[in-house]
């Protein structure tokens, strides 16, 4: 049987369906391709006041593909409530490969030196396909998804797929949208020509606070 390569996966994401494996040790994985997709709109992302106060605050210092392998990791670690994962080693091995080309990033928090929280996904044209999130500190894994969607709309992109939705990210504005309607906005997100880096990796939170209101 012939290896699933990091081309290969990159072809996956852009056919619409994903990676997910049934457990850290089980080395195979299998494609998801769900009838309803949960999508975080980037014009009508919403945050709180409470939490655009933190993040205007610069409690976290935000820093952008520093510590890619080590987002994942925690991402795959157990955690209470959770002790298994979907991010086997396989799947690990593949996203830090798409890293090394380029082609996946992560956004991390950091508290007095500390990685606190962060999320990591894959970018293609102009989608990004957000994998995972953690956070060891209040605020810290929602500090870096403002600091992501900031992110998004100054670059130019048109769709940040959250595979699901959950009752978390819907608190942000994300949408369940049917297969048929996802694989149009995917078409178009990836024919445009977007840019990871157009925000300066330095922007602190007024930057990304600015950068993620809503504009008419």
């Amino acid at each position: 049987m012939t290896a699933f390569t990091a081309d290969d996966l990159i072809a996956c994401y852009r056919q619409g369906v994903f990676p997910m494996a049934d457990g850290r040790r089980d080395e195979r994985l299998f494609l998801v391709d769900p009838m309803r997709r949960g999508v975080l709109p980037l014009d009508a992302f919403h945050i709180s006041r409470r939490l655009a106060r933190t993040v205007r605050s610069d409690r976290f210092e935000v820093r952008l593909d520093s510590a890619f392998s080590a987002v994942i990791e925690a991402c795959a670690a157990a955690r209470p409530g959770r002790a298994e994962t979907w991010i086997n080693r396989t799947i690990q091995d593949l996203c830090l490969e798409l890293f090394a080309r380029g082609c996946a990033h992560s956004v991390e928090t950091w508290a007095d030196g500390r990685l606190a929280g962060g999320l990591y996904g894959v970018c293609l044209g102009g989608a990004f396909f957000g994998e995972s999130m953690f956070s060891s500190q209040r605020d810290a894994s929602k500090v870096a998804l403002v600091h992501l969607v900031a992110r998004l709309r100054v670059g130019g992109f048109g769709l940040l797929d959250a595979q699901f939705t959950t009752d978390h990210l819907h608190g942000f504005g994300a949408v369940e949208i049917s297969k048929a309607d996802y694989r149009r906005r995917l078409a178009a997100a990836l024919a445009l020509e977007a840019d990871f880096l157009a925000l300066p990796a330095y922007a602190g939170g007024a930057a990304a606070l600015q950068a993620t209101s809503h504009r008419s």
